[in-house]
């Protein structure tokens, strides 16, 4: 026992390495203000200063005190960060300046105070974090009223609510507690005098917070905080330097509970000696593999004297163990520092304790360094020891135990007698040996000791002299059999334990499946509505129950969203049960400490954003108490069906952010497009209609010509751009369906090319289309918009003097349109990106006028017509090639052109000098 006892917990050991690191934190606590928190704090300063360590001043606010200014001098004090706020300048603690300086000690007045708006924490404590983190021990105060979990206490007390609060979690960070102490009295004759308050406000203040019976009750607040902390850090050290304990600084009682029937006696008395002594106290079960062979009225008697115990107020624990429940429960009392243990003693069955470990004995004489105290149950208690209902229970399994002993017995004597003429006497004993290891597989200890029983009769019987009677001759078989007798309740009581053991592995990996079973199915669910469903079935299905899930409506009512079986109605008790458990995230219903008539128990689901709703189950045996065990379970579930709660919700705000972003950047391009590639024809437009207005008489009939030419191309150029937007409408609407019709493919290309010519300026073209290439079905109106789109890309990018090509060949896959350009190509990592909607202005090209649509157009229109369209590296290695295949249809009546059929020469049709 001692051995587990003396060795440091790891956990304490890691969490000691995690502080060493930072800084040490010391505060200067009192229960309300003006007892000399600051004046203390300044005192310790000015002691550390004189020993030689280096201390500065972050923050200190003396209030005007001269007592307190007066232990300010000799201290170096830091400037303060200046702050604008509301047209005030204020200052605050430069936290920077702190680091950069890295004292060993800084002083930093008023824990709980909140900074002012522009300050890089909220809260000075967080700023104190800070500190810790760089290494920089800190002096603090506080008073007891900020602290977060007091302060409906303190408000309740004094009438006054503190609106700066502390967490309590940070209180508990804390190496040293101060406790800094001064009485009422005292206290209120420091206010008359002018010490803590203005002489103005002494008077108001004595009539509200600062009465005496406010005074006292928070002073006893003070020094309960106070000692609860260092009791904790006591606690922490025993941890860490593997201290036995207990140290009998604070009173603590444990009370051990199990199935017996004066448990819930225990619970009472426990709550009795813990009220009038004033200490905590703890109910503690111990699990072991046996508990599970527990009848339902013994399971139920241990969870009502845990909920019992809960219910008063005791801190509940839960152990497993195989055996050595006495030395479990002793380290588990050394780990506590209890002071006193509380255990019953039942009255035991004669021989049980041979078997079975007698806890209250072996706690009794191992009992070092706290009080054990027992108490016996009377005759109200023992109910008559077996109820009639807990025979009925075991009656059949008995039944099937005994007739499985006898009979494993009565084959093992036949096989003895069979094997008699081979084996020597002594080894006749291990046949009747495998009867007792089967008995104890199959049923358990107590079979298997009755089986060594009727083994040793059996083996007396019919194998020593005199055969046929009990009686024994010979003195070595004597032994013999009396040493199989030991050997036989020796070896089917460990495989009786063995057997339990191996059954409440069973169970627990049955739990384990079920839950990793339950974590698969939730992680393959894609929407909440799967995730519910698959919650409340696979509820159901491992405690053998109903379950449903309800949720806030849009009202702000609750809802069933999800039931397994299906159910739609609650009672009015269950539904005020649900109500209750929302608005107090407490469990609430069956088994609950409110609403216990209800026949659903609702437990809240809570998400680390915020609450998501309830989870109710109903048992059909609702007499049955709920056992710790699935208790458990069924908070593992409520926690499972949480996580898988927010995961949902957080792919689902993932997937809205990447939509928000997505639609965010196709408005910003739109907006760049429209703003700059759709303004500049308007400009265009504008000026030379001004032009044409304003001075009718000074232009010539060239100047109107090149005027009224201007504004027709941009015009062109306009409801081009126009045209573009509104056909990515359309394809984006899905809303597009070529008119298709049998065209000329030389036809389609000589009318883009007139098309084009107006704004190619000098650029060249080269057309070659390949002899018999056959007319296509396509949507005349939609090619020439792609063929249009992708020669305008080629002469923005071509230089003035440069060439583009246009080849059409037959191929396999199709009719194919290569348009090739010399100018500085495309990238090969781009050439996916560029049909993307708006990629020239996502890549951030805003040297040409364009608004990036183009070739997003001209891909959705040539897969209307299922063709494809890529960009290529040009074969001649400068430019771009943008390579359109269109479906070859047969003509009704003609058949489709083969590949040996297509003559591989070509023919030019055209260039910048010829015409159609």
């Amino acid at each position: 026992m001692t051995d587990d006892v003396d060795r440091p917990f790891p956990e304490a050991l890691l969490e000691q390495t995690r502080t060493d690191q930072r800084g040490k934190l010391k505060i200067f606590l009192g229960a309300y203000p003006g007892v000399g928190k600051t004046y203390a704090m300044l005192q310790a300063a000015q002691e550390r200063r004189k020993e030689g360590r280096d201390v500065i001043v972050g923050i200190v606010e003396t209030h005007g005190r001269i007592e307190t200014e007066n232990l300010l001098r000799g201290l170096e004090t830091l400037p303060r960060k200046r702050l604008l706020h509301r047209g005030r300048v204020f200052g605050e603690m430069d936290i920077d300046a702190i680091i950069w300086r890295k004292p060993e000690i800084a002083l930093v007045d008023e824990l709980a105070h909140t900074n002012v708006p522009g300050s890089r924490h909220d809260k000075r404590y967080q700023d104190i974090d800070e500190l810790l983190d760089a290494g920089i021990n800190v002096y603090t105060t506080l008073n007891i009223q900020h602290l977060e979990s007091l302060n409906d206490i303190v408000a309740r007390i004094s009438k006054v609510r503190v609106r700066e609060t502390l967490p309590d979690s940070f209180l508990e960070k804390a190496d040293e507690i101060e406790l800094i102490d001064l009485s009422p009295e005292d206290l209120l004759q420091r206010l008359r005098d002018g010490k803590v308050y203005v002489i103005e406000q002494v008077g108001r203040a004595l009539r509200h917070f600062f009465s005496k019976g406010n005074l006292t009750a928070l002073r006893e607040l003070a020094m309960r905080i106070a000692a609860e902390r260092i009791d904790a850090q006591m606690l922490e050290y025993m941890r860490t330097h593997a201290v036995s304990g207990p140290w009998p600084t604070q009173e603590r009682l444990m009370v051990c509970l199990n199935e017996s029937p004066v448990a819930k006696k225990l619970v009472r008395t426990a709550k009795r000696m813990a009220e009038r002594q004033r200490i905590p106290w703890i109910a503690v079960h111990v699990e072991t593999p046996r508990d599970d062979r527990l009848t339902n009225a013994q399971k139920d008697g241990v969870a009502q004297a845990l909920q019992m115990a809960e219910q008063l107020g005791a801190e509940i624990i839960t152990m497993q163990a195989e055996a050595h429940l006495a030395r479990e429960i002793a380290a588990l009392a050394a780990e506590r520092n209890v002071t006193r243990l509380l255990i019953g003693r039942r009255r035991r069955r004669r021989f049980t304790g041979i078997f079975q470990e007698n806890v209250t004995q072996k706690l009794l004489e191992n009992a070092d360094g706290f009080d054990v105290t027992v108490i016996a149950e009377d005759s109200t208690d023992q109910s008559d020891q077996r109820p009639v209902r807990v025979l009925r229970e075991r009656k059949g399994g008995y039944r099937q135990a005994l007739i499985w002993v006898v009979s494993s017995v009565v084959v093992a004597t036949i096989a003895a007698l069979g094997a008699d003429r081979y084996l020597p006497f002594g080894n006749l004993s291990l046949v009747y040996l495998l009867a007792v290891l089967a008995s104890a597989i199959r049923c358990g200890m107590w079979p298997s000791i009755a089986a060594s029983v009727l083994s040793f009769i059996s083996y007396n019987f019919f194998f020593t002299v005199p055969y046929y009677s009990l009686s024994v001759f010979h003195q070595e078989q004597l032994i013999t059999i009396v040493f199989f007798l030991i050997v036989s309740v020796i070896v089917g009581n460990l495989a009786g334990r063995l057997r339990l053991q191996v059954d409440a592995m069973k169970i627990s990996a049955k739990r384990t499946a079920n839950l990793y079973d339950f974590s698969r199915k939730i992680a393959a669910a894609a929407s909440l509505d799967d995730v519910l469903w698959a919650a409340v079935h696979h509820v159901a299905a491992t405690l053998n129950c109903q379950s449903m899930v309800l949720q806030p409506g849009k009202n702000g009512s609750l809802e069933i969203t999800a039931a397994y079986p299906p159910e739609d109605q609650l009672g009015h008790k269950d539904w005020g049960a649900a109500e209750w458990a929302w608005d107090h995230m407490k469990p609430a219903g069956w088994q609950s400490n409110t609403l216990p008539a209800a026949e659903w128990l609702f437990m809240p689901v809570n998400t680390p954003q915020h609450p998501f709703g309830l989870l109710g189950v109903r048992f059909d045996q609702r007499e049955r108490v709920l056992g710790p065990s699935q208790r458990r379970l069924l908070e593992a579930l409520v926690d499972q069906v949480a996580v898988a709660v927010e995961r949902t919700r957080l792919a689902t705000d993932i997937e809205e952010a990447r939509l928000l972003t997505e639609t965010e950047q196709l408005r910003a391009a739109l907006l760049s497009s429209v703003s700059h590639d759709l303004r500049t024809p308007l400009v265009s437009i504008i000026g030379s209609a001004t032009a044409l207005s304003g001075y009718d008489k000074a232009l010539t009939e060239d100047d109107r010509r090149q005027l009224t030419t201007t504004i027709l191309e941009e015009s062109e150029r306009l409801n081009r751009f126009v045209q573009n937007l509104l056909d990515m409408t359309r394809l984006g609407y899905g809303a597009l369906q070529p008119k298709k019709e049998w065209c000329d493919v030389a036809e389609i290309i000589g009318r883009v090319l007139r098309h084009i010519r107006k704004f190619s300026a000098t650029r060249n073209f080269d057309v070659n289309v390949a002899p018999y290439v056959p007319a296509l079905y396509i949507d005349p109106v939609l090619m020439e918009q792609v063929l249009f789109n992708v020669l305008d890309n080629a002469v923005k990018h071509t230089t003035p003097e440069g060439k583009i090509s246009i080849d059409v060949t037959v191929e396999k896959a199709g009719v194919r349109f290569a348009i090739s350009d010399n100018g500085s190509g495309i990238p090969p990592t781009d050439r996916l990106a560029v049909f993307d909607v708006f990629y020239r202005v996502r890549a951030g090209d805003h040297q040409l006028a364009g608004t990036g649509l183009g070739l997003s157009i001209c891909r959705g229109f040539v897969e209307a017509h299922g063709g494809n369209i890529v960009a290529l590296e040009n074969l001649q290695g400068q430019g771009t090639t943008i390579a359109i295949t269109l479906p070859v249809t047969a003509m009704p009546g003609m058949d489709t052109i083969e590949d040996e059929d297509m003559p591989q020469s070509a023919v030019n049709i055209g260039d910048k000098n010829q015409s159609e």
